[in-house]
């Protein structure tokens, strides 16, 4: 009988004929990828919000006023800026919580396995019962893993917490990769703009929107393991309805104010 185990430590022990495998975490040559990284997370959602926010600022003052060129450059940057800004803000600000709270859930955790450790071997023998395990088998595991403390510590957080406590902290990086991605996905639809001017260069806009839309949904479905086409015209659905909606409502404005 193999037994599903402690995801802590790196060695594998055999006793009563099952084999106790303490945590291989990401063993060489693995398929698997790693679907909690901050910054990949934040490259993504940055990309895709700068493309829609700055696509859909940018048409909706070009269908206000096309033909004030300047204006829409300016509308254009300053959304640029401002949300590359307020999303890497905002990345810093909520990745650096989530491991000030991992970092105090951790702590708690450590000071209840040396003040309290038979309670504590209680509780991790019943999580590995949960799994379903017998008594005794799941008893001998958690008593293998509670000699060590770091394999104690990790084991609990990772099956109690649900959490990784040797994950390194990557709060800046998060921040950096998501105001990049917000810069690039931003600029893309403005690019034109620095050109060509008026109907030329809304259909610009618009072309390369949808295509960098595109790729972005095709982009997400590769790394997800989805079928690439239907998230692309995924992407570019939700892409066509904000870039309509905006340009449309800019449109009505600006006859509405001539």
């Amino acid at each position: 009988m193999l037994w599903r185990m402690a995801r802590a430590g790196g060695a594998t022990r055999s006793m009563s004929g099952a084999r106790v495998v303490l945590g291989a975490r990401n063993p060489r040559g693995s398929r698997h990828r790693d679907v909690k990284g901050g910054t990949q997370r934040a490259a993504v959602l940055g990309a895709g919000d700068g493309l829609l926010t700055n696509l859909s600022l940018v048409l909706g003052v070009a269908g206000a006023s096309s033909t004030d060129v300047a204006t829409v450059r300016l509308a254009g940057v300053a959304g640029l800026l401002a949300g590359a800004f307020s999303m890497a803000a905002g990345e810093l600000v909520s990745v650096r919580a989530q491991q000030e709270l991992v970092e105090r859930e951790v702590e708690v955790e450590r000071q209840e396995l040396a003040q309290e450790p038979e309670a504590e071997l209680r509780e991790l023998t019943g999580m590995y019962r949960a799994q379903g395990l017998s008594h005794e088998d799941a008893d001998t595991v958690a008593r293998i893993l509670s000699k060590n403390p770091k394999i104690a510590l990790d084991t609990h957080a990772r099956l109690e917490l649900g959490i990784d406590p040797q994950a390194p902290g990557a709060a800046g990086r998060a921040a950096i990769f998501s105001f990049v991605a917000f810069a690039i996905g931003a600029i893309l639809p403005l690019f034109p703009w620095f050109f060509i001017e008026g109907t030329s260069a809304v259909i610009a806009s618009v072309v390369i929107g949808g295509l960098a839309a595109l790729a972005l949904g095709a982009m997400i479905g590769s790394f997800a393991g989805r079928n690439v086409w239907k998230t692309a015209l995924r992407q570019l659905a939700v892409a066509a309805v904000a870039a309509g909606v905006t340009y449309a409502v800019g449109t009505l404005f600006g006859v509405a104010t001539s």
